[in-house]
């Protein structure tokens, strides 16, 4: 059977389309059209185009093997396919982090001061860094000594942790308990423990035992972790990482403390992903002038 040559793009774009019968379909050539008999002119009717008839398993069974020989003569095409994926992928995140950028000032004073959330660090600080974190998040983790040492080597900055559970129930489970410890003034030790684990994924035991090492009254802890006030603060988290359109976590802004609302874009710094402490230190710097 004669076949036509496609582009890797076409051709995930056709699977993704119309699946197998549409690249069938496209890798092999149309039978010519034969020519109509002149005819009457009347009215034109709106056409209506039918169903596809079902695909039959030997016709499936056809499709299949067309284009499993196809590929294996044209193996060019599945790697052409996967760059221009990871191009548009890309693309497509950095409009987002610029979006993210753009944003940021207009909800300043739900990132830098929502007294929900956790301070470390200098609570007066000239600057702040926020960070959306999760504790199932490999890289959040990575970036817990990297805030610590800055907080050592940066008397005046201060730290906003915003606790994005995205990563399913046990993320939640652990920031319920982390957001009832705020409660009992133990929040740091707790936040500590749950980073020093170095295992994923997390469980429900894991986070009783941090619990405990932090010094929590656990059962005080299992009565607050459900109650409107945590409830909400999560509600107001996850919905300021949509308004924000945050692609995961961590997710770091840097400004002056004083930022407000509608201020330029250039008064908050996003950092998308784990960064390292001269980057970091870098852009705090340019705050403190």
């Amino acid at each position: 059977m004669k076949i036509r040559k496609l582009s890797g793009t076409i051709l995930v774009g056709l699977l993704m389309a119309g699946g197998a019968a549409a690249v069938y379909a496209a890798l092999t050539p149309a039978a010519p059209t034969p020519v109509a008999a002149a005819a009457p002119v009347v009215a034109p009717v709106a056409a209506v185009t039918p169903p596809p008839p079902p695909v039959s398993p030997e016709e499936k069974a056809k499709i299949e093997s067309v284009l499993h020989d196809y590929i294996i003569k044209n193996p060019e095409v599945i790697v052409e396919a996967l760059q221009a994926m990871q191009q548009k992928q890309m693309d497509e995140a950095k409009k987002t982090i610029e979006k993210t950028h753009q944003l940021a000032p207009k909800f300043a004073d739900q990132l830098f001061h929502n007294a929900g959330n956790p301070v470390i660090g200098n609570p007066k600080g000239a600057v702040s860094l926020v960070e959306f974190f999760d504790y199932q998040c490999p890289h959040c983790v990575n970036m817990q000594p990297i805030i610590e040492a800055l907080i050592k080597a940066n008397p005046d900055l201060r730290v906003v942790y915003v606790e994005f559970p995205i990563r399913g129930k046990a993320s939640e489970t652990a920031t319920r308990i982390a957001l009832a410890a705020q409660i009992q003034g133990k929040y740091y030790p707790y936040y500590g423990a749950m980073m020093k684990l170095k295992q994923l994924p997390i469980t429900e035991a894991m986070i009783f035992a941090s619990a405990k090492t932090a010094g929590l009254d656990i059962d005080k802890a299992k009565l607050d972790m459900n109650n409107k006030q945590i409830s909400d603060q999560i509600a107001q988290n996850t919905k300021l990482g949509q308004d924000l359109q945050l692609l995961g976590t961590p997710a770091l802004f840097i400004a002056k403390t004083d930022v407000k609302n509608g201020a330029p874009a250039d008064s908050i710094s996003f950092i998308p992903g784990q960064a390292d402490q001269e980057q970091l230190q870098q852009i705090i710097n340019k705050y403190k002038h």
